[in-house]
């Protein structure tokens, strides 16, 4: 089952990850969530993987969060279950050490725009629409919303965001920060593979350490954080890439980085 409702493909150090349950707007039950977690955690040490795209099958929804006819089978406690799960894989989402885009085609509401938060870079589209709609339903994000968010787009606005439930536009979103980049639906998956391509062309250590040093430093001050950079460029110095780097700089020629 799980092989059906998770979709992957990968070609050129890209792996593209599609949510595929189009009848329900790509919503999350377990057993996606389940399915999206082994599927995270079997690429992080795959050299072949260099960045992971994300998005939903059709053109209406990239994920319209938490599967609420599932939701009301579940007794409270499987309800914390659930939010534990979900929380845990976003955090792994954001956490590993390869970049992620979210290609946000239509609609992301709730568990959808908090993954799209987890998410490294966020590409949409026009149709798209956003927001963290969970206080219309007397609850509060559980994924990481309330922390991901105001950490993007400001306190003041995730807050009118939350409070209010609203559901914002591709073009409000790219306003307040909330995604890197609109583009024609038709050109989504194109638009994202041409910003995968051009991470690749980086080396695939140093943009591991710039990742870790972005998300531990901007969790502190600025005197700790410039630490965390220091330790994360020293990482890299010993490397074979480095060398390349600067013998294919010096020769004028492009590099070839293999990741070691």
């Amino acid at each position: 089952m799980s092989k059906d409702i998770l979709l992957s493909e990968q070609s050129d150090g890209v792996l593209l990850i599609t949510l595929n349950r189009p009848d329900v707007m790509n919503s999350l039950n377990f057993a996606l969530l389940h399915a999206m977690r082994d599927k995270i955690e079997s690429i992080r040490f795959d050299p072949q993987v260099r960045v992971v795209i994300i998005t939903g099958s059709g053109g209406k929804a990239f994920c319209s969060g938490a599967d609420l006819k599932e939701r009301a089978t579940l007794s409270p406690l499987q309800v914390k279950e659930y939010i534990h799960t979900i929380r845990d894989l976003f955090t792994t989402v954001e956490e590993l050490n390869k970049p992620v885009i979210a290609a946000v085609n239509g609609h992301a509401f709730g568990g959808g725009t908090e993954l799209a938060l987890a998410s490294d870079i966020r590409i949409a589209s026009e149709n798209a629409t956003m927001g963290l709609t969970e206080t219309r339903l007397a609850i509060i994000p559980g994924a990481g919303g309330t922390q991901r968010l105001p950490r993007l787009v400001g306190k003041g606005k995730a807050k009118e965001m939350i409070f209010t439930g609203a559901r914002i536009g591709a073009d409000k979103a790219l306003r307040i920060g909330l995604v890197n980049k609109v583009c024609p639906l038709e050109n989504l998956i194109e638009e994202s593979r041409t910003m995968a391509a051009l991470i690749c062309e980086a080396g695939p250590i140093a943009v591991e350490q710039a990742k870790y040093a972005i998300n531990y430093g901007m969790e502190t001050d600025l005197h700790t954080g410039l630490a965390i950079e220091s330790n994360a460029y020293w990482v890299c110095i010993p490397t074979e890439d480095r060398l390349e780097g600067l013998a294919a700089f010096r020769e004028k020629r492009k590099p070839v980085f293999k990741g070691r």
